[in-house]
Parts: structure tokens; sequence; C-alpha cells
């Protein structure tokens, strides 16, 4: 029997050598570890990206006669090399999947009782192995475990993709009667005559009516209640056994209505086993009904998923997964993104658990690399071999906004079809998608190659109008009625600590979050026939090259913070709108101290109606949806509280003489009304002109451009690697200076916009 040993524990860490660290200093660490837990969440674009070692001490396994030894990593990010006793036994490059590798020869040839198990890991630049351009950390380590695996001689592969050599196929037949054809697919290494082959309920003693068919003809028809488990036997040829059960009333895996799951189990005549759980469920996109499960309207709404956390880099426990899906379980999602590489098996798992429709991708994201084609496709390899039986993946996600920083070119439409071929060789019942960045023109010959399509968009954040979103996507839908699209980003930054009466973009309050959400929501909402929409993103996450809105090495668009101690506002909202579970939020239970005589207070709820207290007396009652906004006249020191069928919830508020500076990011700046000055002269040319205008004028374009590059520097290396980007330049000449520079916030400050305004007042306009 097969026999996996845990080697998590006991490893000696040496950081930044390059060579073999042969008696060097280290320290010990458990797994899963990583080194850039904190200096990958500060800031400055410089934590540590290079080569370290984890080294441990191997006890000599005893390997079954004509068997085999083999090691298996979870997760080595993103290069790994593998030595035993000095010797490099292998190499994998890709920093997210599961990949194993055979010792049995040298562990046999290997003298002493004790070994030495040494791994180099690098996340260092390089360009063939992804990612190198995008914005988030790229965490360094073994931040997953790491175990010894003993076979014997007959077993199953192994050595293929890191995957089981397991594959469960299951093809609903007839909705109506649970009719289900299950295709079972196993790879077997070593001398095995044939596999038994079990299908059951997942852990219950299932009674389904079935019948079972193996490639040797053989067939058995049982009725219902006959047999709890379903059985048949297939020859192995050529090392491949195959059959074939149909389930005539298999009770459909239905998202979070039902997420049933079964499971087959496969056995050699040496008692080898392998298993897989599957669910029996029919995906379908549509571009004018949208997602379809199981033939009914199911729209996906949800959020996109970074895997760190503070403190912790991407080194996560069983429990930080639970702890995730528990929260976007809490909201009321029902599909998550998981972006932008394959993601730990546990959260698979949990998500076929618990009914989450999920998009899988690698990270092939920002920057096409042309040395990068053969690792594009193994990552890609990986991942669906890897995950083909997990019924909550609904698709393979080939690339994320790869022309970003890239052009569109034959070589990168190349690599995409290949990817595209790949996917659907590996698997016939899935589409491929892509998230496309909303600078990529809607007709360009990228997104003819995947099956749907998706969309990022920042319209009303990094640059435009929030109506800009529901216009893009109107004028797309009309002009490719055939075809499948969603929002597979959108979100706004925000800062607990940040706080408005009158929010506006560029702010990092939380309180133009929540109106930036609120409207994307009803945009959704009006608009079905998007197959999937993800907030981007669920969590704050780590991206050390970004300085803004108040935090160091943060991306702030997350509904909960990096620590997953504090939902934010717009947590509640989208709970508002998905959650069956009764609740109200009161709004701005962090924006204590109020300037203003009358403020806005905003509650948040899925239910009917909802009742205001102030200082424990009635002050109002509404009736609505979802978002109940309230006009409190306030003096002094106040308890807000607001009920609604056995719910309530409570804040303290303030009034105070000045606004408290501690709730605001653009504490310098003032963006001046340049109209109303004495000085202003409307023949030349000033912060009040778009880009494009400016662009017209060598001087004053020379000017602009200048401004825009000190203050892309705190965006990190995507701002800088998408600057030149054409589709975007095109974008950005309908926006005044003026806009941008509200984004802007301190890293422009007031004075550098007095001088950049009286720098182009000093140039005419050609009238």
């Amino acid at each position: 029997m097969a026999e996996k040993r845990s080697l998590n524990e006991n490893w000696k860490f040496v950081k930044d050598s390059a060579e073999y660290p042969s008696g060097a200093e280290a320290v010990t660490v458990s797994l899963p570890h990583t080194w850039n837990a904190e200096d990958g969440q500060d800031g400055g674009n410089d934590y540590f990206r290079g080569t370290c070692w984890y080294i441990r001490a191997l006890e000599k396994p005893e390997i079954p006669e004509g068997g085999q030894a083999w090691l298996e990593f979870e997760g080595a990010a993103m290069t790994a090399g593998v030595y035993l006793n000095g010797i490099k036994l292998a190499e994998h490059a890709g920093g997210y999947s599961t990949f194993r590798v055979d010792i049995t020869k040298a562990v046999r040839e290997a003298e002493g009782r004790t070994l030495e198990l040494a791994v180099s890991v690098n996340n260092g630049g390089n360009g063939s192995v992804y990612p190198q351009s995008a914005d988030f950390t790229f965490y360094g380590g073994l931040y997953r475990g790491v175990s010894l695996i003993l076979v014997p001689q007959a077993h199953f592969e192994l050595g293929y993709c890191g995957g089981s050599g397991l594959k469960v196929t299951p093809v609903v037949k007839d909705l109506n009667t649970g009719k289900t054809e299950v295709t079972v697919e196993a790879w077997v290494t070593g001398d095995a005559e044939q596999v038994r082959f079990a299908v059951g309920e997942a852990g219950s003693a299932g009674k389904r009516q079935a019948a079972g068919e193996g490639d040797a003809g053989k067939r058995k028809d049982w009725a219902a209640g006959e047999a709890e488990t379903l059985t048949v036997c297939a020859p192995v040829k050529e090392g491949y056994a195959r059959a074939v059960f149909t389930m005539e009333h298999a009770r459909l895996w239905d998202g979070l209505e039902d997420p049933f799951l079964y499971a087959v189990t496969a056995s050699l005549e040496n008692g080898e086993q392998v298993s897989a759980r599957f669910g029996c469920r029919q995906f379908a996109m549509d571009p004018r009904k949208g997602f379809l499960l199981n033939g009914r309207s199911y729209p996906l709404r949800g959020v996109s998923r970074h895997q760190d956390r503070r403190g912790v880099g991407n080194a996560l426990t069983l429990k930080m997964h639970r702890e995730d899906l528990e929260m976007i379980l809490e909201m009321g999602a029902n599909t998550v993104r998981l972006a932008h590489y394959q993601h730990a098996q546990e959260f698979y798992d949990l998500c076929d658990e618990r009914g989450l429709v999920l998009w899988a991708e690698i990270p092939y994201i920002t920057m096409h690399m042309p040395g990068g084609r053969a690792n594009t496709l193994s990552q890609m390899e990986e991942l669906v071999v890897q995950n083909y039986n997990h019924p909550s993946i609904a698709c393979w996600g080939l690339s994320n906004e790869i022309t970003a920083a890239s052009a569109v070119d034959e070589d990168l439409l190349e690599n995409h079809r290949l990817l595209n071929d790949l996917c659907h060789r590996l698997d016939v019942t899935r589409p491929t998608t892509m998230a496309n960045v909303f600078m990529l023109e809607t007709d360009s010959p990228l997104l003819e190659i995947p099956d749907i399509n998706s969309y990022n968009l920042y319209f009303g954040w990094y640059l435009g109008e929030l109506e800009q979103n529901d216009e893009f996507f109107d004028e797309y839908h009309q002009k490719f009625p055939d075809r499948c699209i969603g929002l597979s980003e959108y979100g706004a930054d925000a800062n607990i600590r940040f706080h408005s009466a009158c929010p506006e973009r560029g702010d990092y309050t939380e309180s133009y979050q929540c109106v930036y959400h609120e409207h994307m929501l009803k945009m959704i909402e009006e608009r079905p026939w998007l197959w999937a929409t993800h907030v981007w993103n669920m969590f704050d996450f780590a991206a050390d090259g970004r300085d803004e809105g108040g935090e160091h090495g943060l991306n702030q668009k997350g509904l909960v913070t990096i620590d997953r101690k504090q939902r934010k506002d717009a947590f509640y909202l989208y709970k508002a709108y998905w959650s069956r579970t009764p609740f109200v939020h009161l709004c701005g239970s962090r924006y204590t101290d109020r300037a203003e005589e009358v403020t806005e207070v905003k509650v948040y709820s899925n239910l009917p109606k909802v009742s205001l207290y102030v200082d424990g007396s009635l002050f109002e009652e509404q009736e609505g949806s979802r978002v109940f906004v309230f006009r409190v006249p306030i003096t002094g020191e106040h308890s807000i509280e607001c009920r609604g069928e056995g719910c309530s919830n409570v804040m303290l508020i303030r009034r105070v003489a000045e606004p408290n500076p501690e709730y605001c990011f653009n504490k310098k700046q003032k963006i001046v009304n340049w109209f109303d000055r004495e000085d202003y002269h409307p023949d030349c040319y000033s912060v009040m002109d778009t880009l494009g205008e400016l662009a017209q004028n060598p001087e004053a374009n020379a000017i602009v451009e200048a401004m825009m590059a000190k203050a892309s520097a705190s965006r990190g290396d995507v701002a800088e690697s998408v600057k030149d980007n054409p589709a975007l330049k095109r974008m950005m000449a309908r926006m005044t200076v003026q806009s941008l520079l509200k984004q802007a916030g301190d890293a422009v400050p007031e004075a550098a916009v007095r001088q950049l305004n009286a720098a182009l007042q000093r140039i005419r306009k050609n009238v």
C-alpha cells in the first residue's frame, strides 16, 4: 500500500545563496514558509527576490520491492531545484502548482541511513517564468506542504503534471431525471491487469439507480436501492483503464443550493487505491441569458481572491482558507475568480463542498514574454490536470490583462491559440476565457480566441466616470450580441481610516468605495446577460510596489482588510444584494467625528423595512431595497441604531467643530478652480484642459508628461509598464489634468499644482 509522510518540519532555511550552502548559517523553519511575509508587504518595491535554500535530514526510506519513492511539492515559488545528497535531481518552473520528483534511484544508491534533502527556490526576475510583471507581490518559498510518497511496483501514475492518475468526466444527459453518464479513466504504472472502479455518494451511503460498463463489455443493471456502491472492473491496456457509469437518477451538484458530491475510488489487485470526488452538473454560458446552471438562470456574482494575508504572506493554513471561504459565503457570493494563479487544493475542495462556482487561471499576466511560451503551456497543463475533477470549476482562464504592457502581435496571439487548444485537448467539457484589460479594443483578434470573454473595468476609479462602465457593456453587447461577456475585475481602493461627508473619486475613503459599488451593483443587476462578475478584490492584498492611499505596499480594493479583521462597509452592500440571512448594517461606524450639522446615515440591509433610532428614540422608518439613506441633525454625541425584523446595529458619532484631518487622505492638496482666479487667462493652457488638448502642443505636453511620470511611480511596477499603452493614452486624452490630480492626492501637493498651472498658463493656445 502507498504511504505518504509529511516533511513539513525541521527545515534549515538559508537566505540569499546562489550556490549550494554547505555549512552556511541557517534558521529552523516549518512549512508552509515564505521569506517575504514582511518585506513583501511593507512597500518600497524592495522585497527580496532571489535564491534561498531549504535543507533537512531525510531518514533513508525503505522502498517496497520494485516500488518507487517520490517527493511531492504542493507549491514552491517560483523556480525550484531539488537535490539529494548534493546531487540535483530535478527542476520545476512555476510557483503555484504541485510537482513530484522520482527519487527512487538516488535513494537506493545513497550510502548511510540519513540523507540530505535540499531545495533551492528562486523568485527572482527572468524572461521565461510567469509572473514577472503584475500588481501583487511574488512571494518566494516552500509555502505549501512537502511529502514523501512510497508506492509498490504497481501503482497509479504519479509522474504526469502532479496529477492523481484518475480523471472523472460526468455528463448530464437529462436534467429532468438526473440521468448522467460518468466516464472514469485511470493511468497505471507497473504490472496491473485490471482496475476496479467504485462510485458512491461522498461521505454517505448513497443508494442511486445506475448501471456500470467497462471496456471489457461487462454490464450490470442496478435497481434503485440495490447497492450502496456501483462497481465495475476494467482491463489495463498499456497503462490505461476506462469505465463508464450510467447514473439514472443522479443528484445534481447545484451550486449554493445543493453542492452534492459523489466519490469514485479506483483500486488495483495489490490494494493500491486512488480516489476523487465529483459532481454531476451542467454549466452553460449564453450571450443573452448569461450563466446557466443545470438549465436554469444562475447569474454568477462574486469576488476575486488573492491567497495572501498580513504577516503570513502566501503561507496559509487550512484554517485560514476556511476563514476566507466563510467570509465569502457570508456575503452571499456564488462565484470566486481565483486570481492570478493556481490556488491551494484545500480551497478548491472547500468550494466543491460549499457550492461556489470557480474561474481558475494561470499567471500569464500583464506582459507577454517571447521566452515564456513553454512556461505558459506547462503551467496550464498542470492547472487542468490537477484540477480537472473539481465540479466547482466552470472555466479555464488563459491570461489576465496580457495586453496592458504588450502589443497584440502574432507571437502573443499564437501563444493564446496554443493555450486554448491545450485546454480543449485536456478538457472538452469546460470553456476557456480571458480577463481583458479595459484598454483592449473590443474588435481585437485576441477576443476571438477563447470561448467566452470578460473585461477588467475601472471607470470611476483610475480614470473616467462611473457611467462609462454602463456605456462600455451596452456598446459591446449591441456590437457583439452573440458573444458572452463578463466583468472580471472592478473596484475602488478604500482605507478604513479615511471617511468623507462628500466622497469623490480618488479620496480612498470607505464612503467613496460605497458610492462606487452602489453604482456598479445597480449596473450589473440591470444586465443579467453578464455571464459572471467578480469584484476586485475580496481581501486587500500585498503589492509591494504600491505606495498610495495612506498605505505602503498594499492594494486596498478589498471588501475586507488584509488581516481579515475588518469588513468594510461595501462588504455589507454586497451582503444586502446577495445574502438571504436577515441583517442591518450602519455605514460609517468608523466615521465618528462629523463636522456637518446634518449628517447622512446610510443603512445596508436585505430587509424591506428598517427603522432608525437616535439616542433611543425612533427617528424614521423607511421602506426600500438594500440602501436606506437618512438625514440626521447632530449636535453632540449620539447613539445611532438601526433595527429591522429582530436585527440591529449600533454606532456612536459626535459633532465636531472642524473635520478630523485623520479622516482625510488628501490632507495637503486643494484643487483650485482656476476659472475663479483673476490671473486666469483663457487663451492659455491650464489644468482644466484635457490631456488630449495639451498633447497638441509639444511644450505643454512635455510639462504634463513629466508630472505623469512622477505621479505614476507610486503605482508600482504595473503602472510603469502600462504607461505607454496607446489605448490607455486614448482614454486618458478625454480627462482633464484636474481630474487626474484629484486621484493623485498627496503625490502632487498643492504647491506643485500651482507651479504646473503657472507653467501651462505661460503657453498660449493656437486660437
